[in-house]
């Protein structure tokens, strides 16, 4: 079993420009799950999410709605972006804000090392930038522009106008750590992840790199560059930063330690940032690079990217109001694969959430625990002789745990739910298979029937466990209703990658009634 590790977990930090999407809402839950089961196996674990809340987009953004910068984003903050959390049930350790003190500390702290360690120097620059990227663009995403914008060149992610800036402003020599990068992929292979985007990280560096600017003279919202107040920091700059910030760089020595190096997850688009110039700029710091870089995919709706511009977006409590945000959970954990695109339909939504949740995993807890009530006074049972039939669910709980655990480990959620669900599925076949309801007519089965259901019901408590991760809401009722509160404590500290140790919910332990978990919506209940 894997000793207690430190986890310390970011997902991107999110522009305020506007409100949250379900893909937005997509990163926040996979990062979830991965810290609750961290935290849950006893990993010293840390989850950071966050508002990137400079740059161009912001200040245009604030000023097409007639606020200053800032007012845009506290008002976005604390009426969008924060009750996301709560929505999806999210358990983050800390929220940054990059026009925060200590951001805005750590950043001047750390650009002026880079400066006087001589990493960066003043230079002239002139190229197509896009305010939705807030990025300059290489070559391989610059596109002719076609019909309205005939003639002019455009952003490949964003398909709008590319605009020229000429500028004078402060360089970082990122192009001196290109061989230092690519050892480090060569050394470290799943410092990028999954391998699709190591390999398209290790093409895009392998073409050279170029020193990046880090400063802006044209507009002035951002953080000073503190040798030269004329300038601010490119937001990129700042906003990679906040992963340090907030545990402590410069200001807290311990927790800085305890904390750092981490893991990102972010979307495929903003993978190079993270993957090329976030390393670069911690190798120039002297500070180590992240354990890993893991890049997913997009969420595809009618088979386009997610936009606010393009009215795709949807808002996740469209979906949470009427299935829960433990559905929600479950849905985009189990039905995307991680790492790769995929697609949400209301369809598969409705589908899974009766066939899986409802059908599959709440009617079998209902089932056992009305069992349990009606043969033996809502009581666990007291197992007599184990079959094969019960050796095969004992040991499938402790495999299935194992399993997940090492698929958690490489960031493969959708492997760990599918891995958990061979016993949801096994444990229905079993119940199913031994028929309990007939070994109850015949007094010399009693202690069949007694082995039968102490196996379904511990069978459930080891699925509480393992699913508390990612369905935090109906494991903590399935919980109580077992008496395991009572018999062994609180949920949420239950040793995760023990889960699958057979025989731990006491014989005696005074049962519940549950109520339904995931009770039936009607199509048209739908958006």
């Amino acid at each position: 079993m894997p000793e207690p590790q430190k986890f310390f977990l970011t997902t991107p930090i999110f522009y305020v420009n506007d409100a949250p999407h379900i893909g937005h809402a997509y990163t926040e839950v996979a990062c979830d799950v991965l810290a609750r089961w961290h935290r849950q196996a006893g990993d010293d674990t840390w989850f950071l999410t966050g508002t990137d809340e400079h740059g161009q987009k912001i200040l245009r953004t604030a000023t097409a709605n007639g606020v200053a910068p800032k007012e845009w984003a506290d008002r976005l903050v604390e009426s969008a972006w924060k009750p996301l959390l709560n929505t999806i049930n999210i358990s983050n350790d800390d929220f940054i804000r990059t026009t925060e003190a200590r951001h805005e500390q750590g950043v001047a702290k750390f650009l002026q090392k880079l400066y006087d360690d001589g990493h960066v120097y003043a230079g002239e620059f002139e190229a197509l930038y896009c305010v939705g990227c807030e990025e300059f663009k290489p070559k391989s995403e610059i596109l002719d522009g076609e019909g309205a914008f005939e003639g002019e060149k455009v952003c490949a992610i964003h398909s709008k106008p590319l605009e020229l800036l000429q500028e004078k402003n402060y360089f970082f020599k990122m192009s001196a750590f290109q061989e230092r990068l690519l050892q480090l992929y060569q050394d470290r292979p799943d410092f990028v992840q999954p391998a699709s985007a190591r390999n398209e990280v290790i093409a895009f560096v392998q073409q050279g790199l170029e020193d990046l600017s880090i400063s802006r003279t044209s507009f002035d919202w951002g953080i000073p560059i503190p040798w030269d107040n004329s300038h601010v920091t490119y937001v990129w700059f700042d906003a990679l930063l906040n992963y340090i910030t907030a545990t402590g760089y410069g200001s807290d020595d311990a927790q800085f330690a305890r904390r750092w190096p981490g893991n990102h997850v972010v979307g495929k688009d903003i993978l190079r940032f993270h993957a090329v110039i976030w390393p670069a700029m911690l190798m120039a710091a002297g500070l180590d690079v992240p354990e890993h870089v893991f890049a997913h995919g997009w969420l595809l709706v009618g088979g386009e990217k997610m936009s606010k511009s393009k009215l795709t977006g949807i808002a996740p409590n469209e979906i949470t109001d009427t299935f829960g945000s433990d559905a929600f959970r479950y849905y985009f954990m189990r039905a995307i694969s991680f790492g790769h695109d995929g697609s949400f339909s209301w369809e598969d939504l409705h589908a899974r959430y009766h066939a899986e949740l409802a059908n599959g995993f709440g009617n079998l807890a209902s089932r056992v625990l009305a069992m349990n009530a009606k043969y033996f006074g809502s009581v666990m049972p007291t197992a007599g002789e184990l079959l094969t039939a019960d050796n095969a669910i004992r040991d499938l709980a402790a495999n299935v745990t194992a399993a997940a655990d090492a698929h958690i480990e490489k960031f493969a959620i959708h492997e760990a739910i599918a891995d958990v669900w061979k016993l949801v599925d096994a444990l229905n076949h079993y119940v199913q298979e031994q028929q309990p309801w007939a070994l109850s007519k015949d007094e010399a089965q009693r202690d069949r029937l007694a082995t039968v259901l102490a196996a379904a019901t511990e069978g459930l408590r080891a699925l509480a466990e393992l699913l508390h991760p990612v369905i935090p809401l109906a494991t903590q009722k399935l919980w109580v209703a077992l008496g395991a509160e009572q018999a062994l404590g609180e949920l949420s500290s239950r040793p995760l990658r023990e889960a699958g140790a057979w025989g731990q919910l006491p014989a005696g332990t005074e049962l519940q009634s549950l109520e339904v978990l995931f009770p039936r919506v009607e199509a048209e209940e739908q958006s």
